[in-house]
Formats: C-alpha cells, structure tokens, sequence
C-alpha cells in the first residue's frame, strides 16, 4: 500500500498565530518528572515497518526517530525517570470479535505481533522489537519496560502504576501514533491528575485519505495538553532544570 494523502506543508501544521484558548506553562521538577515513550518499535517508526506506508511520510517530516534519540539521551543525562509503553498482539489477540478500524488495520498486517509474553522467539528484529537506536536507552536496565498497551491508552498495563511508584507526576510524552496511542495517553493521564507535555516533532501519525492524523492530533493537543514542546525546547528544559 502506497501512501495516498497528498504532501502538506509546514504551514498546515505551524503553531496558531492569534490563539484564543490561554497559555499554560509546565515547570519541570525533575525529581516527579518522567519521559514515556510510546511504542518505539520497528513497525510503527522503520520503512521496514508493516505500518510504514501510512506513516512514513509523517515519521520522515518530523525527523522522528533522531528526535527521540535526543530526548532518551537528555532525559538518561538530566536523570530523570524514563518509561516505555510498548504494544504487543499475542495470538489469542487475533480472535477478539469487536474491532475497530485501526485495530483491525493492525490485526490484518500482523503489525506488533509476539509469539507469547513468555518468549522471545522471534521477537528479535521483527516488528514489534524495539529500534536498534533506542536499545541502548530502553535495555539499559533502568528504563521501565511497561507491559503492553492493547488498544491505544495506558488503561490496560502497568504504566500509571509505574510513575505512581516513582512518585511521578509530571510526563512528557512522545512516540506513536500521534492521534491514537499517545493521544490517549495523554488523555487518561490527564484525567488521571498528571501533567503532560507533549513533544510535537517527537510523534508522527497515518497520513491517509481517511485524514490527517498528526493535524488531528496537533489540535487535540492545543487543547489539553499542559505544554506543546519541540524536540529542542524539551532538551533545553531538562538541561536548564538539572
């Protein structure tokens, strides 16, 4: 499947000129604060991706995968919590009668799928694996390895736990995809007391016929997010904080 929705330019996806909507602004106390990031794997972020063909255009545009590098490694220097929020299909996840579109979309590619949560046969440089890039981050031992996310908020696995543990409750949050998994998590955090910045050139999202999710999601953000943060201003906001 090749990519359908027409090229956008920049100007499409540019802060508000005039917003109405008041300005909020999140401080970092790096003490309660945490990166997650949000499924980091090979079929949502890599041409080699069963996702590829509807994201690739959007991963490409926003530098994506170099970005995240640039926040795991402020985030490991500043010392901060970081977390990962990963999405696995087991084989039992297959036979679910009720799926929506997008699931089905991901049933339908075998995209995020594992042979079991009890093995890693197979898992190494398949599609749910993670980015040889973040290995060095995310295999560290100290980075928290969520258990799965199913459908696309934190609902399901352990990450709220996690941070509660680590008296966090200050997030900023990156990955994919833009409109679906991170803007749900961003959602339930939120009403979960948290407060969320979200990297905008550290997501991307389907760019199909069906819409634009990165606009999509980009306008969800203004919206509730706590901070609307680049790459670059995040890093500089950790370093300025340490």
């Amino acid at each position: 499947m090749k990519p359908r929705y027409a090229a956008t330019s920049a100007a499409l996806y540019a802060d508000t000129e005039h917003p109405v909507l008041p300005a909020t602004e999140m401080e970092l106390d790096l003490k309660r604060t945490a990166l997650v990031v949000i499924d980091p794997q090979v079929d949502v972020m890599s041409p080699q991706g069963r996702a590829w063909p509807a994201v690739g255009e959007s991963v490409t545009e926003n530098n994506l995968v170099p970005n995240l590098v640039a926040l795991f490694t402020a985030a490991k220097k500043a010392g901060i919590v970081v977390a990962v929020s990963p999405h696995y299909y087991y084989c039992w996840d297959h036979r679910w009668r009720l799926q929506a579109p997008l699931e089905k979309f991901q049933h339908d590619t075998g995209a995020f799928d594992r042979k079991g949560p009890y093995t890693v046969e197979g898992f190494r440089a398949s599609g749910a694996d993670f980015m040889e890039e973040f290995k060095p981050f995310i295999e560290d031992g100290e980075t928290i390895i969520c258990s799965p996310h199913k459908l696309y908020g934190p609902q399901a696995n352990d990450l709220k736990f996690q941070l509660g543990k680590q008296r966090v409750n200050q997030v900023i949050i990156a990955g994919m995809l833009a409109n679906m998994c991170v803007e749900s998590h961003m959602r339930d955090l939120l009403e979960a007391g948290f407060e969320v910045a979200v990297v905008r050139d550290a997501v991307a999202a389907p760019k199909l016929p069906d819409g634009d999710g990165y606009l999509a999601a980009l306008i969800n953000y203004r919206y509730m997010a706590n901070g609307i943060w680049s790459t670059d201003e995040t890093v500089r906001r950790l370093s300025a904080a340490s």
